[in-house]
């Protein structure tokens, strides 16, 4: 038995003081350049189900449901009204669907009112249509909420027609790649 286990031990030692060669780094495959200009004649690719600012069709078709990011609210409000839960509830599934999406949720208001009025009308209309979504699924993380009170207007106007459309939340996306509109 003693006659085996020194060879045995002779020969694990030389194997693990045996060293692997380290590869010469200047010997890899060459790298072709690919900068271009626009006299290649080569047009843009965008990858397939992607808009230019890198967000899925889904979401920017105006075909889709997704496509809707406005919820408006009635004058004083930050009530998410009957007619616009199930957009809510469509942003909810696709945020709980896509965890790696986030969504900011811009609260907005018409002119009318003091400035600071406005601005925590439109933090109240974000803070309702955060919570909705949250509620249905999508994880805190994923949702922020600003104000920006009067100082986005959807519409210039000064009639009521105009302060409607100003009276809002916006959503808009961004996905874990940094891809999106905010």
């Amino acid at each position: 038995m003693k006659k085996l286990l020194i060879p045995a031990l002779l020969s694990a030692l030389i194997v693990g003081c045996s060293s692997t060669p380290i590869p010469d780094d200047n010997g890899g495959a060459p790298v072709e350049s690919r900068t271009g200009g626009s006299n290649t004649g080569v047009a843009p690719v965008v990858a397939g189900g992607l808009d230019s600012r890198g967000l899925p069709r889904e979401l920017t078709d105006p075909k889709s449901t997704l496509a809707q990011r406005s919820i408006y609210f009635d004058l004083d409000s930050y009530e998410v009204k009957g007619e616009y839960k199930d957009l809510v509830a469509a942003h909810a599934k696709y945020l709980v669907a896509n965890r790696g999406f986030k969504v900011l949720l811009q609260g907005n208001t018409d002119e009318r009112g003091s400035r600071e009025y406005n601005l925590s009308l439109g933090q109240k209309r974000a803070d309702a249509v955060k919570r909705s979504l949250t509620l249905l699924g999508a994880r805190e993380d994923q949702v922020e909420s600003v104000s920006l009170g009067e100082e986005k207007p959807k519409n210039d106007g000064h009639d009521e027609s105009a302060w409607a459309e100003n009276r809002r939340a916006d959503i808009l996306y961004r996905a874990a790649d940094g891809r999106g509109e905010f």
